[in-house]
């Protein structure tokens, strides 16, 4: 198996387990028998559990950036917006565990160069996408757009992470039709 195998296998039982009890709950013992690898695997590919964390972070973060900038096309910026809003359901409906891991332990100070991360290439798209939408003359252009980049984000991961939890049988093009309707209304 590759390292990057390894790699894959670690992260996939780490997001597992962390959005199961908790990060602070989860060992590195455990990680590894839900990986199927030593403990010594997990230890020689990221040095302690705290760095594997920081590892998962960033490699997801880099994931869910590229997801969202490949779903920022459509014929107007507000299109394009619409598009990550689904992009970002799309990619939560895929990863259900890491929504709540990001959710429940991001926020964390130790994380802050994650969250830095996040503001910058996930959030990231969502603000590029505002501004052009600004800049179209399809939002208000008193709009802050930092601010509703994260309220956007933020309310859609939750709305995913309810809809995975709560309404798993619930199509996933309504939540993205009833989150347009909200943003919609308020962002014009």
């Amino acid at each position: 198996m590759s390292r990057q195998d390894t790699r894959a296998k670690v992260f996939a039982a780490a997001i597992d387990l962390m959005a199961e009890q908790g990060y602070t709950a989860t060992t590195v013992e455990a990680i590894a028998e839900r990986a199927g690898v030593a403990k010594g695997t997990v230890f020689y590919n990221f040095g302690s559990k705290e760095a594997l964390f920081a590892a998962l972070l960033e490699h997801s973060v880099a994931r869910l950036a590229e997801a969202l900038s490949r779903a920022a096309t459509g014929d107007s910026a507000l299109a394009a917006l619409d598009n990550v809003v689904l992009g970002q359901l799309r990619f939560f409906d895929e990863h259900g565990p890491l929504a709540r891991v990001l959710l429940a332990e991001m926020w964390r100070t130790a994380w802050q160069e994650a969250v830095a991360q996040l503001r910058e290439h996930a959030l990231g798209v969502y603000t590029r996408v505002l501004r052009d939408a600004v800049a179209a003359g399809d939002i208000r252009p008193d709009l802050d757009v930092e601010t509703a980049a994260t309220a956007l984000f933020g309310m859609v991961l939750t709305v995913a992470i309810e809809r995975r939890a709560l309404h798993p049988d619930r199509p996933l093009e309504q939540a993205h039709a009833t989150l347009l309707e909200l943003m919609h209304g308020r962002l014009r």
